[in-house]
Formats: structure tokens, C-alpha cells, sequence
């Protein structure tokens, strides 16, 4: 293992621990807002490996490597994994691969901004129909906050790219909703060390076979530094995050994306915003402080309280 690697690794095992400790919206937000920059970052990494092998390599590449990454530091054979939890963290897998996978076959045909914008409709969604209360009105603000960041009325929306687009977003919504049930399940990153194989085996039956002859060593080593970019370390922390946040804060904060997306085009590429997308900012970013405070997990939810709730029930012999 490399460096980079180690350095992850080193930042892992200060969050991971059997049980989480506390149930910290404040913790949960700091870790979907660092999942976010990696995100970011990643995407930006890839843009010159984009033109070479093409969006759909890029994303079949990182999930491959990010496969061998995970297997390796989760070391999966040393878990016990129900039925149940293989099935939640297969289906994980392929909505990990779906998310991956249309994000890139989208943009080949829309305007970034579009695609994005349909693309957040997924963690919208979620954020509406599982929030309560204020949680509701948050992810509405932050839909309109979107819209003014992404403007997806400027570009003539494909129809192809928008199906692509749309399916991207079903498959955010149920890998969020998975990551969750996937993360109280099994212990650390554990469950990744299931879905994330079966996303690369996923992405190489499609993609794979007409981009593996194009691979060259130097990609390889690159595609390496991008996989622990994006996927690996923000989806780490991502399920790692959904066990201190609801699902519909979480929904929420990720609308914060776009908002980080256009302030490092700003500061690196000197990429002046339009002003909708400024009060874009401004909406989306009011909302994820909403989130953040109102979006805290019941500890009854915690994978502690679930296993003493398991224990009690063996003990019982129901």
C-alpha cells in the first residue's frame, strides 16, 4: 500500500470502532461535508483520464480499484454477514454501480448542470418523503437552491441523457437508504467490503470489456489515486455518516455539493458565478444548517442498541 493508502487508512481507524460512541448530527454533518470535497476533488482528478478512456471508464476504473481497496483494508472473510445483510449489501452494490455508471453515461449527452440537477432529485426525494416536520421544509429550500445553482434550463436537455439521468437518481436514493441499513448491520466499513466488489463486477460487465484493452500501467497507477477519491474514502464516510444522521438530513446536506462544486471552479478555475447560483448558495446552505440541527438520529437506531435487542431475543429463545 502506497502513502495515500496509509493516510487513509490512518483516517479510518480514528472514526471506526465496533460501536459509535455518540450519535452526533454536528460528527455526521462533518463527515458527508468531507465526503463531499473528496467527491468534488475526484471529479475534477478525472477529467484528463475522461479523455482518454471516456467517462464510463473513468467510473468503471475507480469502482474496480475501489474494490481491491476496500477488500483489502475491511478484509471482509473476518465478518459474519447474515443473509439478510448480503442481500442489503448486494443491493448496495448495484445501486452503487447504477449511481456511478448513469452520472457518466448522462453527461456525455446533457449539460452538467442538468445532470446534476436531475441527478439530486434522488436525495430530494428521500429528504421530502422521510423528513418530518421542519426536515421537509429543509430539503424543499435546498431543492430551490439547487435549481438556482445548477440552472438546468439553460441547455437542451437529451432525452437519452435524461432517462440516464433520472435512473442515476433512483439509484442515489436507494444507496442512501441501503448505506443505512447496510451501516447498522455490520460493523466499520464492513459493508463495503460486500457492495463495492459487486459494483465492479457490475461496471465490468458492462463497461469493462471495451475499455480493459486501452488500460496501460500509467492509467492503472492514476486510476489508483482516483478510486481512493472517489469512491472509496467519501463513500466511507458516507455510511459512516448515515449512522449519526437521518436519512433525510442526509439527503439534505448533499444538496451542499453543487454549492462546494462552484466554489472550487471559483477559486481554481476563475469561474465567475451567475447570480442565481450565488442566492443558490445561499438557500442550499441555510438548509444544511437546518439539517444539521434538526437532523440527529435516535440512539434507538444505533447498531449497539440493535445488537443488545438481538442478544435479548436469543437469550429468550423467540
Amino acid at each position: 500500500m502506497d502513502k495515500t493508502g496509509g493516510i487513509y487508512l490512518v483516517i479510518m481507524s480514528s472514526f471506526i470502532s465496533p460501536t459509535p460512541t455518540t450519535n452526533s448530527a454536528g460528527i455526521g454533518s462533518l463527515m458527508a461535508f468531507a465526503a463531499m470535497g473528496c467527491v468534488q476533488l475526484g471529479l475534477a482528478a478525472s477529467a484528463t483520464l475522461a479523455g482518454k478512456i471516456g467517462p464510463e471508464g473513468v467510473g468503471w476504473l475507480r469502482l474496480a480499484w475501489a474494490a481491491v481497496i476496500i477488500v483489502a483494508i475491511a478484509r471482509p472473510w473476518r465478518q459474519r454477514f447474515s443473509r439478510a445483510t448480503l442481500g442489503i449489501c448486494t443491493l448496495l452494490g448495484l445501486a452503487t454501480a447504477g449511481m456511478t455508471m448513469g452520472f457518466m453515461m448522462a453527461i456525455q449527452t446533457l449539460p452538467l448542470g442538468t445532470a446534476s440537477a436531475l441527478e439530486f432529485l434522488g436525495p430530494l426525494s428521500v429528504a421530502v418523503f422521510q423528513g418530518r416536520g421542519a426536515g421537509r421544509w429543509w430539503a424543499v429550500v435546498a431543492g430551490v437552491g439547487v435549481l438556482g445553482l445548477t440552472e438546468p434550463w439553460n441547455g437542451a436537455a437529451d432525452p437519452v441523457g435524461v432517462l440516464f439521468a433520472l435512473g442515476c437518481a433512483a439509484c442515489w436514493a436507494a444507496y442512501m437508504l441501503l448505506t443505512q441499513c447496510a451501516g447498522d448491520a455490520v460493523e466499520g466499513i464492513g459493508a463495503l467490503a460486500i457492495s463495492m466488489p459487486v459494483a465492479a463486477i457490475a461496471a465490468t460487465l458492462v463497461v469493462g470489456p471495451s475499455v480493459i484493452g486501452q488500460i496501460d500501467l500509467n492509467m492503472l497507477l492514476i486510476g489508483f489515486g482516483l478510486a481512493l477519491l472517489l469512491p472509496v474514502i467519501p463513500f466511507s464516510l458516507e455510511i459512516l455518516s448515515l449512522r449519526r444522521l437521518t436519512t433525510a438530513a442526509f439527503g439534505t446536506l448533499m444538496c451542499l455539493e453543487p454549492a462546494i462544486a462552484l466554489l472550487v471552479g471559483f477559486l481554481i478555475l476563475h469561474q465567475v458565478p451567475r447570480p442565481a447560483a450565488l442566492a443558490g448558495i445561499a438557500l442550499v446552505i441555510v438548509a444544511g444548517i437546518g439539517a444539521t440541527r434538526t437532523g440527529q438520529r435516535k440512539p434507538s437506531t444505533s447498531v449497539s442498541e440493535k445488537a443488545g435487542d438481538l442478544r435479548a431475543t436469543v437469550g429468550t429463545g423467540a
